[in-house]
């Protein structure tokens, strides 16, 4: 019965976990599966009836997992949809919720524990410590520290089992914390190479098992030389190969931090500093991980990997990373006061540092902790190097017998010794003597080199021995190859290497030798270090560059020099240099100032020779435009080095220059006196150097500048010129183009010999192409600088056809174009030399618009062809287009001039000849006095246009209308041109006109008395009638100026002379009309202030009849008559002006002088009939200033005289309102109410009003502004009177009120 029990009991069992694993969930199925396992009433009662609990286990385990990987994997796509998440942050936040809470490792254990099958259980074993250790990863640090026991101890427990499962294997090296390498099980690791022959770190412990620097021992042959199937192992590995195998094994397993802490100190014993700080930066970054991982400190292997990386940064790209090395290195001694490595890592920093004193308290201490020779003999060195020779000198041969010489290991550290033996040596007695003895410091360099053939200070040594002591330059040479090719580190042979190569202009190994140095990285000392550091290698880059024209790398290479070494001289004149030929001048200034600040601080016998940096500076001043600062640094430069020719050259060229730009500005004395200057300086170049290009280029320069300055030409120096010219060299120099220009020797002496300024004038043009036709004979064999040559001949060339009027020179009309045609061979020439050259089509094209406008136009084409953003060129083309009558193409050209470079000003001067030829007068004076604006000082014809615009345009204007201001420009224009043309009588005669009307009258009589007298000699040779009339214009015009003067004799004879010479009806009968009467009315007024009233007033009838009773001139009449006394005069005079008003009603001068004469003889009835006119006058807009004035001084005087029912200051008060009501931005209404009431708004409006109408904006005088200040009782205003004008009383009184 029970039986049959059981078996129902085993069927419904059965059945319901059937029904559940085919109906059921997972969860229904695991609840169905644990009713059978033990702890449950029916495993008790159907034991060996249902499953073996292993395989229950087993099947509730598979359940488990597929429920965590589902459950983890939903949470996971759940929770990175949220916003702010991120995917590694949610998988570690949801393995922590799934891997804590579960139970999965339980089963695993129970799994462990219930199975006979050995291999299930280590499945399960090695399920188990995965899954604690995937659990240790996503628990926080908090919590790790349980949770890392177990792992520990189901791994310990696997690897002692010898189970092939690498977690487990990892796990126990990984986080085994040892100081030190040797402190592993070597068993162990030899177990697990064997067990994971393909993993990444086992590689790395093949290599390091059995190499040379491992402490492990060997296994016995009996066990290791053969394997199991009785094959023999492979042979021992070689460096390389053993390098290659731990290298392929780090790439396998490039996150162990065993194998990147083996692998640094493998580099670290090769000394491949580099590769050993990036393994152990890699190791401290793979360790922080692991730690973060396991919770573990693992702080030995902090340690050790710590000072695999400062030992390899003190040694890499010295001294760049020592900061690092000291903070790591003090980190570890924190914490193990003792260690040795840290300890020889600082001392070796310091020594570095030059701190030799704490460096041998280092070291010592390391060699207390480790007894060493390379440690004992790195502190004799430091004693050395702190001067102490005879010490470091026994220290270093007490370590010598220590050193195992059979170790290859140790050939290096021999080498050293034996070379810092020789050192100690050559240092202790520093005689020639005791250096040259081949058994003291010689012997131990080659002692040195014996034990170890690539020990490159010894080579360093030698070569310096060779070189400065044995005389033999060429081994010494080689010796410093070989030791900068054995180690960058060797500054002192790369800088005897660079020096050689530099003397022999070898350029590409300077370059090479400095590059190498710079990227050893040891040049710039470390913060805090007393070490100096090393410049030159940048400052030989810098030279290389500069010499390679690179001057953007040459600055930044002598900045990084500077960088290193404030105080390098050179490198400062090297920095000016590059800056100075890549246009930066002003930090070129400031670079060559601090260069000569370090001349003042430094002595001469460290800098040597300065006059360089003298000189560079000069040429930085020439180049920003400081001509006269130049010109003194070449001078002092010159003091020393009297025959420098590049800086006598230089010195002549600037002169020129300051000469051309002193005349562009307007200072004409100063461009002569430059070119005095230079004519000196050309004078003693010539006795010594006399075939230069440059030097007779600025001999031709010299001579032009004196034919731009004409008015300076008898300072020509005709016989210093003359010396220069013939100066070594026959006459067969100057016969180049003879057939066209007709100069030559003979041809200069000829001019050179009169003595008129014409002739003087074409001597300077035959010097100037002379000595441009020297130069071409001076550069032969350079073809651009003949094609420079003939480029300056053919403008000095066109220069002479300038200043030479037709036939001038030889008297021959044909000859008119002979200078002209030269030109046009010279640029001819230079463009066949080059005729990429745009400048010199652009030549071609102006001498040839004259004679063949095609060619012109074809060479003016062909230079903006090949540069059209050229505005000079786009200016000559539109003048030519417009010499040709073509208006539309010369519009077009001169504005696209005008678009390239707005400030040139030839092209508004273009367009203001179009604007004129065009009718367009005031838009052409408006672009001329654009052009006067922009232009310089030698702009000629700019000056020529603007002013007969003005003149024009001043002409144009009714005679009260000109303002003395807007004569001043035009004024200033022809004053530059009569300094810049020989005998200019047209714009003379214009310049006068503008003096008198400014009334500077002196000078307007001395122009006019030139002008009168060339055009005298005019005459005497031409007897033209044209001249004649031009000849008594002017003298018309000079009787003017002369009464203006009060020379009243002058005046009056001129005056007669011009009515003599105006006399016949020849010529224009206009200009002659208006001669004569300017004529006529100079003499009358002469004559009434010589008391010859009758005469005056006879030339006055005379001047009415050629005016047809012009109102002025009888109003200048009516004056005259007035003065004679007489009451049939004054009777006359009344009458006369009585008839003007009726003939030309409104004439203000009649009605002001009729209204006066009223007033003086008290004729009521006329002051009743002017008054009405007066009144009217006021609303009047053509008054002038000065009648204004008179008007309102005239209105006063009748208000005071006759103030009718009113009392006098009633009606001058009435006249003051009305007239500032009619008139209020007139001061003399306000002035008048000042003067009248004590408030002080109309002193204010007055003076306000009264700025408003002075000059510039207006034309009340100085008199008149001075007596409105003076009106207003203030003491600023009295003071401002009395500036203004101090001849005046009324502002002294005012002041005299005031104080």
């Amino acid at each position: 019965m029970a039986r049959d029990d059981k078996t129902r009991c085993q069927t419904v069992v059965d059945k319901y976990v059937d029904f559940a694993r085919k109906c059921g969930t997972r969860a229904q199925y695991r609840h169905s599966l644990e009713i059978l396992l033990p702890g449950s009433g029916l495993y008790d009662y159907l034991e060996g009836r249902i499953l073996h609990p292993s395989y229950t286990y087993t099947r509730i385990a598979e359940i488990v997992e597929a429920d965590e990987k589902e459950r983890i994997n939903f949470e996971i796509g759940q929770r990175r949809t949220r916003i702010g998440a991120k995917i590694d942050q949610v998988t570690t936040d949801v393995k922590r919720e799934v891997l804590h809470a579960s139970d999965l490792e339980t089963i695993y254990q129970n799994i462990i524990d219930w199975t006979d099958d050995d291999a299930a259980r280590r499945l399960y074993e090695e399920k188990l410590l995965q899954h604690a250790y995937d659990t240790l990863l996503a628990l926080p640090h908090s919590q790790k520290a349980t949770k890392r026991q177990e792992v520990v101890r189901l791994a310990q427990g696997l690897v002692i089992l010898k189970h092939p499962f690498a977690l487990a294997w990892k796990t126990t090296l990984e986080w085994k914390d040892v100081e030190r390498i040797e402190d592993l099980d070597a068993g162990v690791l030899r177990e697990y190479v064997k067990l994971f022959p393909d993993d990444g770190l086992v590689k790395v412990l093949q290599g390091y098992l059995d190499c040379e620097m491992s402490v492990f021992s060997k296994p016995s042959p009996e066990l290791d030389n053969e394997g199991e199937d009785g094959r023999q192992e492979t042979p021992a590995l070689t460096v390389e190969d053993r390098l290659i195998l731990m290298t392929d094994g780090i790439g396998d397993n490039p996150t162990s931090v065993l194998a990147l802490r083996i692998m640094g100190e493998y580099y670290l014993y090769l000394e491949e500093f580099e590769s050993a700080a990036e393994t152990a930066r890699k190791a401290q970054s793979e360790l922080a991980n692991s730690s973060r991982a396991s919770g573990l400190a693992l702080t030995n292997i902090s340690d050790a990997v710590g000072i695999i990386l400062g030992t390899a940064l003190v040694h890499y790209q010295a001294p760049r990373h020592h900061p690092e090395a000291i903070s790591l290195f003090e980190g570890i001694l924190a914490r193990k006061a003792t260690n040795s490595a840290a300890l020889i890592g600082i001392g070796l920093v310091l020594e570095e540092r030059e701190e030799l004193d704490n460096a041998i308290s280092f070291l010592e201490r390391a060699l207390l902790q480790q007894p060493s020779a390379r440690i004992k003999a790195e502190a004799a060195w430091c004693k050395a190097l702190g001067g102490d020779y005879q010490t470091g000198l026994s220290e270093l041969e007490d370590c010598l017998p220590q050193v195992d010489a059979s170790d290859t290991r140790n050939k290096t550290l021999k080498a050293q010794i034996l070379y810092r033996i020789g050192m100690c040596l050559w240092n202790l007695d520093t005689s020639k003597s005791s250096r040259r003895d081949r058994n003291k410091a010689y012997a131990r360099f080659i002692s040195s080199l014996q034990a170890d053939l690539n020990f490159a200070p010894a080579y360093t040594s030698l070569g310096v021995y060779y070189t400065d002591y044995a005389k033999d330059r060429s081994r010494g040479r080689k010796c410093f190859q070989k030791a900068f090719e054995l180690s960058s580190f060797e500054v002192v042979a790369a800088e005897r290497l660079a020096q050689s190569f530099a003397k022999t202009s070898e350029w590409d190994l300077v370059e090479v030798v400095a590059q190498r140095v710079v990227e050893s990285g040891r040049l710039r000392p470390p913060p805090g270090s007393k070490k100096q550091g090393i410049s030159w290698p940048f400052a030989a880059l810098g030279v290389v560059q500069l010499n390679r024209l690179d001057y953007p790398k040459s600055i930044v290479s002598f900045q990084s020099a500077l960088r290193i070494s404030p105080k390098d001289y050179y490198s400062w004149v090297g920095l000016g240099e590059s800056y100075h030929n890549s246009g930066r001048y002003i930090a070129a200034t400031r670079a060559f100032e601090q260069a000569q600040k370090l001349e003042e601080e430094m002595s001469p016998r460290i800098l040597g020779d300065t006059w360089f940096s003298k000189y560079m500076l000069a040429n930085v001043k020439r180049e920003v435009g400081e001509f006269d600062a130049a010109i003194a640094g070449y001078q002092e430069v010159l003091a020393s080095r009297t025959k420098e020719y590049g800086v006598s050259m230089a010195s002549l060229q600037t002169l020129i220059e300051a000469a051309w730009q002193n005349m562009e500005l307007g200072f004409f004395g100063r461009a002569i006196d430059c070119v005095q200057e230079a004519l000196k300086t050309a004078e003693d170049l010539v006795t010594w150097r006399n075939d230069a290009f440059n030097l007779w280029k600025s001999i031709g320069d010299l001579c032009s500048v004196y034919t731009y300055i004409q008015s300076y030409i008898a300072k020509f120096p005709v016989q210093a010129i003359s010396g220069l010219l013939k100066h070594d060299i026959g006459s067969e120099a100057y016969a180049l183009l003879t057939d066209y220009d007709q100069v030559d020797w003979a041809a200069f002496e000829s001019s050179a010999t009169s003595e008129s300024l014409d002739s003087t004038l074409g001597c300077c043009c035959h010097a100037a192409i002379l000595a441009y036709k020297r130069a071409i004979s001076c550069c032969v064999n350079d073809a651009l600088a003949r094609a420079v040559a003939w480029y300056n001949l053919g403008w000095a060339e066109h220069r002479a056809h300038v200043c030479n009027s037709p036939g001038k020179a030889s008297g021959k009309i044909d000859n008119e174009f002979r200078y002209l045609k030269a030109a046009v061979q010279c640029f001819k020439k230079a463009i066949e030399l080059e005729s990429g050259n745009a400048e010199f089509w652009n030549s071609l094209g102006i001498v040839t618009a004259q004679l063949n406008p095609k060619v012109a136009q074809h060479a003016f084409v062909r230079s903006l062809f090949i540069n059209d953003k050229n505005a000079r060129v786009w200016t000559n083309l539109g003048v030519f287009y417009l010499r040709e009558g073509d208006s539309q193409l010369a519009n077009d050209a001169l504005v696209r001039a005008q678009s390239i470079d707005p400030d040139h000003a030839q092209a508004w001067l273009g367009q203001g000849l179009l604007a004129g030829q065009l009718g367009e007068h005031a838009e052409a004076r408006n672009l001329f006095a654009h052009a006067f604006e922009i232009a310089n000082a030698s702009a000629t014809q700019i000056q020529r246009s603007y002013a007969c615009s003005s003149l024009d345009h001043l002409l144009s204007l009714p005679p009260a209308s000109g303002s003395t201001t807007s004569i001043l420009q035009p004024l200033l224009a022809l004053r530059q041109l009569s300094k810049q043309t020989l005998a200019d009588l047209p714009h003379d005669h214009i310049r006068s006109l503008l003096q008198e009307r400014v009334g500077d009258f002196a000078d307007a009589s001395q122009t006019l008395s030139s002008v009168c007298a060339a055009l005298e000699i005019d005459y005497e040779t031409s007897e033209s009638s044209e001249t004649l009339a031009r000849f008594a214009n002017a003298k018309a015009d000079l009787s003017r100026s002369q009464l203006a003067e009060e020379k009243f004799d002058s005046a009056a004879e001129n005056a007669d002379t011009a009515l003599d010479l105006s006399g016949d009806n020849d010529g224009d009968s206009h200009t002659r009309q208006k001669t004569r009467l300017s004529a006529h009315l100079s003499a009358g007024l002469s004559n009434y202030y010589l008391g010859n009233i009758d005469g005056s007033i006879e030339m006055f009838r005379c001047a009415l009849k050629e005016s047809q009773e012009d109102p002025d001139l009888i109003c200048l009449l009516s004056q005259v008559l007035w003065a004679k006394g007489g009451e049939a005069e004054r009777s006359i005079a009344s009458q006369q002006l009585f008839n003007c008003i009726e003939k030309h009603q409104g004439h203000i001068g009649t009605i002001l002088l009729l209204g006066a004469i009223s007033v003086l003889h008290d004729d009521q009835d006329i002051i009743e009939a002017v008054s009405d006119d007066l009144q009217g006058l006021r609303t009047r807009d053509d008054l002038s200033t000065q009648q204004q004035k008179l008007l309102a001084q005239l209105l006063k005087v009748i208000a005071i005289l006759y103030p009718g029912d009113d009392t006098e200051a009633v009606a001058r008060t009435s006249g003051a309102t009305t007239a500032v009501m009619l008139e209020p931005s007139q001061p003399y209404g306000w002035s008048e109410l000042s003067s009248l009431t004590d408030e002080l708004n109309p002193s204010e409006m007055a003076v306000l009003t009264a700025i408003k109408k002075a000059p510039p904006r207006g034309g009340l005088d100085a008199e008149d502004l001075s007596e409105i200040y003076a009106g207003t009782q203030a003491g600023e205003d009295a003071q401002r009177s009395v500036m203004l004008a101090p001849w005046k009383p009324s502002g002294w009184h005012a002041l005299s009120q005031v104080g």
